[in-house]
């Protein structure tokens, strides 16, 4: 029977289903081991993360989720819900909103399968990362057309691409950095997840991400480079928020080793604590949804190592979530998309 309605998906990487070694352990497996994710020839990405990453790391990661988890579960999890019924009633009867992770639950496999089994002709799939990232947008959309084609289920696929430029996105953000007073700190950090500078390389082939011109403008010949679309996004935030050169930065956090996206943001908190900046407030412009990486590894990690070295406060902005004006422009990038 043919459903009229536009169905939406939207999708975020994902979580555990629960704070326990089995299910991180699950969680860590599934993510790390998509090629998109780590780009390594296969048998060497196979013995990397499920011989050491995997093993070395599961106690730790557990430990972070337990300091994570509330009594609603994984905030991206039901941050996204509460996003979904909001954008719901925002969109009105034509749409119906659905959500999915990339990884473990809810299971995008058994989304689609709902999405097919009730005749929705039309799929708007919005993958919810504002910069493009091959680990991210492109493992997203990947997923999605291979399940269709998989349950042969003969759907109308768009897709919201990255957003980092939208006006609305832009203002919804700055709307979150606004309710701290920005006179009362001495600086700000724009804090990107970082990626493996080889994910840089494929972004731009043949040409060197040093000698780039990313940090400044967005090449002609790099639309969907990562450290460009950051930078742009910094700049931005940066024209919205009223700041002058010279009082923000950009940095990348959650590196796995040092052939990752530089500057290190615990690093840069440093340096600018040493040069007297003892009061940093720090922005996350690549997670619209608060989680592990925002809540624990900046609002709780960076703020303890930026305080024990001397620094007087390190506030995070906190993340997009369920916020009015996302919605707002969530409706206006889903409107916009036309079959």
């Amino acid at each position: 029977m043919k459903n009229d309605k536009t169905a939406v998906l939207l999708m975020n990487v994902g979580s555990p289903n629960e704070p326990k070694i089995g299910a991180v352990w699950r969680y860590l497996t599934e993510f790390l081991n998509d090629k998109r994710v780590i780009d390594l020839p296969f048998l060497l990405r196979k013995f990397l993360v499920n011989c050491i990453i995997i093993p070395f790391r599961v106690q730790n990661s557990t430990k972070l989720y337990q300091m994570l988890w509330t009594e609603k579960g994984s905030p991206l999890i039901f941050y996204s819900f509460e996003m979904k019924e909001k954008l719901q009633a925002k969109l009105g009867d034509n749409y119906e909103v659905f959500v999915a992770m990339r990884y473990q639950n809810p299971d995008f496999r058994k989304v689609i399968g709902e999405i097919k089994q009730r005749g929705f002709k039309k799929l708007v799939l919005f993958p919810l990362y504002p910069q493009h990232a091959m680990s991210t947008t492109e493992t997203t959309v990947f997923a999605i057309e291979k399940e269709l084609k998989q349950q042969k289920a003969t759907i109308d696929l768009k897709v919201v691409g990255q957003f980092y430029d939208n006006p609305q996105f832009i203002k919804a953000f700055a709307e979150q950095g606004r309710k701290y007073d920005l006179s009362k700190f001495d600086y700000v950090v724009f804090s990107y997840h970082g990626l493996p500078n080889r994910h840089l390389e494929k972004a731009h082939p043949n040409i060197d991400p040093e000698t780039c011109s990313c940090e400044v403008s967005v090449p002609s010949y790099g639309k969907q480079c990562y450290r460009a679309s950051c930078y742009a996004t910094t700049r931005l935030l940066a024209k919205e928020l009223g700041l002058e050169a010279g009082q923000y930065s950009v940095a990348f956090q959650s590196r796995l080793d040092k052939n990752w996206m530089e500057p290190f943001t615990d690093k840069v908190l440093i340096e600018k604590l040493k040069e007297g900046k003892k009061r940093i407030l720090v922005f996350a412009p690549a997670f619209v949804t608060d989680c592990l990486e925002t809540i624990i590894e900046i609002g709780d990690e960076y703020r303890e190592i930026f305080l024990e070295q001397g620094g007087m406060d390190l506030q995070l902005v906190e993340s997009l979530n369920a916020e009015d004006s996302w919605i707002e422009a969530m409706d206006g990038l889903i409107k916009h998309v036309t079959f």
